[in-house]
């Protein structure tokens, strides 16, 4: 592996560690069993922006990098994951690679196949899905591939009603990936993100490339509306600290 690409791995594990994801996560209300094995306790949640896989990266292409990503992935061994940017043929790479997952989630192009997806992947040995949906970030959330408030990118969340086969309990996992560009598209967004969330009397997770820091305004929105920051529970926040 050359220096560039050794960069870019670290880069991409950087880049997870310091993702913010945001979490409500109620032990209590998840699992019954207090002698049940730690390993049925715990959810371990990941949020990974991979890439689109067209893009024209050089070295750090798709085709060099896609092994850097399974195998980050691998390391960290997540029960559910939230990717960003994936394209259909790099789902279908990964999940050849990693037979133990599945995925609900669409493309932003036409709620299919076409475009980046914003999905969710889950074990398939702990996890039945019972829903799922996406929907759009826009003043019509439920057309395809619309948009609003200034963003020149379609922008989607990816939701999944999930039940743990370990605890038999249900839960939500939300997967956004708000827009690069506008401002008020991600305050508007997150307005719209929450309002979806508040509808639903479940425990929800909440994952994504928010493509803001934690003091912006759309955060503010997601955490006043009850989410927890888990990661900043569970970390200090440190000087230069990176958000995505």
């Amino acid at each position: 592996m050359n220096n560039k690409a050794i960069t870019n791995f670290v880069h991409q594990i950087i880049q997870i560690a310091l993702s913010l994801i945001v979490i409500v996560l109620l032990s209590n209300c998840l699992i019954d069993n207090p002698i049940q094995a730690q390993s049925e306790k715990e959810l371990k949640v990941m949020t990974f922006n991979i890439r689109y896989g067209t893009a024209n990266d050089g070295e750090n292409s798709w085709q060099f990098r896609k092994d850097n990503v399974v195998q980050t992935i691998q390391a960290f061994k997540p029960d559910l994951l939230g990717l960003q940017e994936a394209l259909k043929f790099q789902i279908d790479e990964l999940l050849i690679q990693m037979p133990d997952y599945s995925y609900v989630g669409g493309g932003r192009d036409d709620g299919k196949n076409m475009g980046e997806y914003s999905c969710i992947f889950y074990q398939k040995d702990r996890f039945n899905v019972d829903s799922t949906e996406t929907f759009w970030f826009s003043e019509t959330p439920n057309i395809v591939a619309s948009k609003s408030w200034g963003n020149n990118i379609t922008r989607i969340c990816t939701w999944a009603r999930l039940h743990n086969k370990f605890s038999g309990k249900d839960f939500y996992l939300f997967n956004v990936h708000l827009d690069h560009e506008s401002q008020p598209s991600r305050e508007m967004s997150t307005e719209l993100l929450m309002k979806r969330i508040n509808e639903k009397t479940l425990p929800v997770i909440l994952t994504g490339d928010f493509n803001c820091g934690e003091d912006n305004r759309a955060i503010r929105t997601i955490l006043s509306g009850g989410l927890i920051d888990t990661y900043r529970i569970l970390n200090a926040k440190q000087p230069n600290e990176g958000t995505f």
